[in-house]
């Protein structure tokens, strides 16, 4: 059974008039619009993602009443295209300036102030969207899941491929126990690290446009280098690595379907821990490992088994020296590329069940059950879970007060702390022992430290 969603047909899906109540887990948030009443928003962080975000809340119905970067070139190319909007580089000035005009905030600053961004906008109850992922290391993104409860505004965390239809038919398929339990996930990409990295020592002056201070917010003091800017994602202290950034999207599938967020839930997980393993060819201490596999041991849930989930990042050089995609392809029996589809072709899910394996793509946006002659095409099932008009859609609808984000910091803060959690394990030779519902590594001191690092002084959620 195919179950796919290209880049073409997500756009066109993203463009399609209507919209879907949630069936379950519906909520109000505490703020409400009628259906068609523009929601005022502000974008903080204008790069890469952001100046694509920005327009794109524009293009769909919101109006943006504020922009911010510490970079002012990229305010500049965002206030051509957005004019009236107020421009700022200090995003705490802008919420005391603008405040009271703006209804929610669009987060794409690098990932290491994804959260003071995020928390501040969420202390003044406003609705948020934020890049994936939430945060930097696994306090941040508890804090903003418990934030985001409290407030009880809309959050989405930006991972597209959870919005699709085939993403929610295929969860519905596996919920009714198409290819029975799940004991064994497999989530590989063939990326690699950035690899040990040495601090610059040269000090290049600051340039003009940029306010050195702002962007390196929370971040341990040091002088000013284009590397960081440039390359902030292979950083320890910026970036998250492939766990934060690919994780983000391809562990969804399974979190849902394997009812991991119970594990975070006291007190029937109290005293629960989740054993993470982490293979490295070299210590990496301000960058990310050239390779790394990881195995997380999951214990069972209500009515789920115990599972594995091996987690793969490499080139395809090593992943083939290592025996990985041979492995790979004899669980799925096929090809692991999707040659006809966008997302990040060479990456991708598999969820091993007793009768059968779902194969998804990097975003878990295409999906197929295997074997083929076994599943073969079906008339849809029942639905469960709404279908959206597209993932920027889905949070901006929420902001008005229809449904709840599939992505909201409820399941986007867990998997993050799991993710992130296996960062740290690639920093000590021994497996750890991560409690959830403590949010504590148990029994290594030094690494249950690194779960929630120092702000630098003038910072803080």
């Amino acid at each position: 059974m195919a179950l796919r969603m290209t880049r073409r047909s997500w756009l066109k899906q993203s463009l399609a008039t209507g919209a879907a109540w949630y069936i379950l887990h519906s909520t109000r948030v505490a703020f409400s619009y009628e259906a068609n009443e523009k929601v005022a928003y502000a974008a903080v962080g204008l790069g890469k993602r952001g100046s694509y975000l920005a327009p794109t809340f524009a293009r769909i119905g919101a109006t943006p009443v504020a922009l911010c970067d510490a970079n002012t070139e990229q305010l500049g190319k965002l206030a051509e295209k957005l004019p009236g909007a107020a421009l700022y580089q200090d995003f705490r000035k802008m919420f005391d300036e603008k405040g009271s005009q703006i209804d929610a905030v669009v987060v794409a600053t690098p990932d290491h102030t994804h959260a003071v961004v995020s928390a501040a906008a969420l202390h003044l109850n406003k609705h948020v969207y934020c890049e994936k992922p939430i945060s930097h290391d696994v306090r941040e993104a508890r804090i903003l899941r418990d934030l985001a409860n409290q407030k009880g505004v809309a959050t989405q965390m930006g991972n597209q491929g959870m919005a699709t239809d085939s993403f929610r038919r295929v969860l519905e398929l596996l919920e009714d126990g198409m290819i029975g339990d799940i004991r064994e996930v497999h989530v590989w990409f063939v990326f690699g690290g950035s690899g040990p990295r040495v601090p610059p020592k040269d000090q290049p002056p600051v340039p003009e446009h940029l306010n050195w201070d702002l962007w390196l917010g929370p971040a341990a003091e040091r002088p000013y280098h284009p590397q960081y800017v440039s390359g902030w994602g292979g950083w320890w202290d910026f970036g998250t690595g492939c766990l934060g950034g690919g994780g983000s999207h391809s562990l969804n599938l399974a979190f849902k379907a394997l009812k991991l967020r119970e594990l975070w839930d006291p007190p029937a997980s109290s005293g629960k821990r989740i054993r993470i393993e982490s293979e490295i060819p070299e210590k990496a201490p301000h960058g990310f490992p050239r390779w790394q596999f990881v195995r997380f041991y999951i214990p069972a849930r209500s009515s789920q088994p115990p599972a594995i989930i091996h987690w793969y990042n490499a080139d395809e050089d090593e992943l083939r020296r290592q025996g990985v995609w041979r492995k790979l392809q004899e669980i799925a029996g096929r090809d692991l590329e999707w040659k006809d589809r966008s997302w990040t072709p060479r990456s991708g899910t598999l969820l091993v069940g007793e009768k059968g394996v779902v194969h998804t793509n990097a975003h878990n946006s295409v999906c197929q059950i295997l074997p083929i002659e076994k599943f073969p095409e079906q008339t849809e099932p029942p639905q469960r879970y709404p279908r959206v008009r597209g993932h920027e859609y889905e949070w901006l609808d929420a902001c008005r007060g229809t449904g709840r984000p599939f992505s909201n910091f409820d399941h986007a803060g867990p998997v993050i702390e799991l993710l992130l959690a296996a960062n740290v394990a690639g920093r000590f030779d021994e497996p750890l022992e991560y409690d959830p519902v403590a949010c504590r590594i148990v029994g290594n001191d030094e690494a249950d430290a690194l779960l929630r690092p120092p702000y630098r002084k003038g910072w803080t959620l």
